[in-house]
């Protein structure tokens, strides 16, 4: 049965496979970005499906009339959200002593109350039908320590507010999980890459599968969570990281002196 899919941070790299991934799968789009020319380039770039099956929408996920009104735009265009993946994100300082009160500020309004704003844009819609799946976009980030502290910190609040979501929404006939990337290879590692052009093979080292996950394998687990298939896990945060959060392969082997 097609759906009405909600994605936000449509034009990156994630969203981009997010939005792609459920055209394939012949649902409906709503593709909400704050950049407005790029996502007004989606439909375009998904061909026929694009310009049929999806409604590109913008506004800053932090402001929340901004979410609020496009939501509505999408919904009287194309029907209520069934599915809500809040993907928008990003991160400013590196280190607590690179953030300020201006970083912090901009790093949790946008990673953790962009995402409440989302969900807020359809809960109640939700609620009223009994039925929808919400899949939040964490960060092993918010698991464990590895820089960029207010980014981490908005993400681990996401892991709890999941679990509220879950809990309270569940009698509701509605879903709610997080999906945790490790590193991913989208775009805005490009300048990265410029600069150090073996940094994946380098990051590699620490992730047990020696590889680093593609925004397509992002989607895919996002995909399976918004699906029938999925229709009794709710709660859950999921690491989509080649095996990082399963443990410290190099810290392992130099305790046990016996490398694997």
């Amino acid at each position: 049965m097609s759906r009405v899919v909600l994605v936000t941070g449509a034009s990156g790299g994630i969203g981009r496979a997010l939005c792609k991934r459920f055209l394939e799968a012949g649902d409906t789009v709503l593709a909400l970005d704050r950049d407005a020319a790029g996502v007004q380039q989606l439909a375009a770039e998904f061909g026929e499906a694009g310009a049929a099956r999806l409604e590109p929408l913008a506004a800053d996920v932090s402001d929340q009339d901004a979410v609020t009104a496009a939501v509505a735009r999408g919904v009287a265009a194309r029907g209520p959200v069934d599915v809500a993946v809040p993907n928008a994100g990003g991160a400013l300082g590196t280190t607590l002593a690179h953030t300020d009160a201006a970083s912090w500020r901009r790093d949790i309004d946008l990673n953790l109350n962009g995402t409440y704003y989302t969900v807020e844009a359809v809960r109640a819609s939700m609620i009223e039908r009994r039925r929808g799946a919400l899949v939040l976009i964490g960060s092993v980030n918010g698991l464990s320590a590895l820089g960029h502290p207010a980014y981490s910190a908005a993400k681990a609040g996401l892991v709890s507010y999941t679990k509220a979501l879950a809990m309270e929404l569940g009698p509701h006939g509605i879903r709610a999980n997080i999906v945790c990337p490790g590193t991913v290879k989208t775009p805005a590692w490009r300048a990265r890459v410029e600069q150090h052009p073996k940094i994946f093979e380098e990051l590699s080292k620490w992730y047990p599968l020696g590889d680093v996950a593609t925004p397509e394998d992002i989607a895919d687990a996002v995909q399976f969570l918004a699906s029938a298939q999925a229709r009794v896990i709710t709660g859950v945060a999921l690491p989509v990281d080649a095996g990082l959060m399963a443990g410290n392969r190099m810290m392992a082997n130099e305790l046990t002196l016996d490398p694997f």
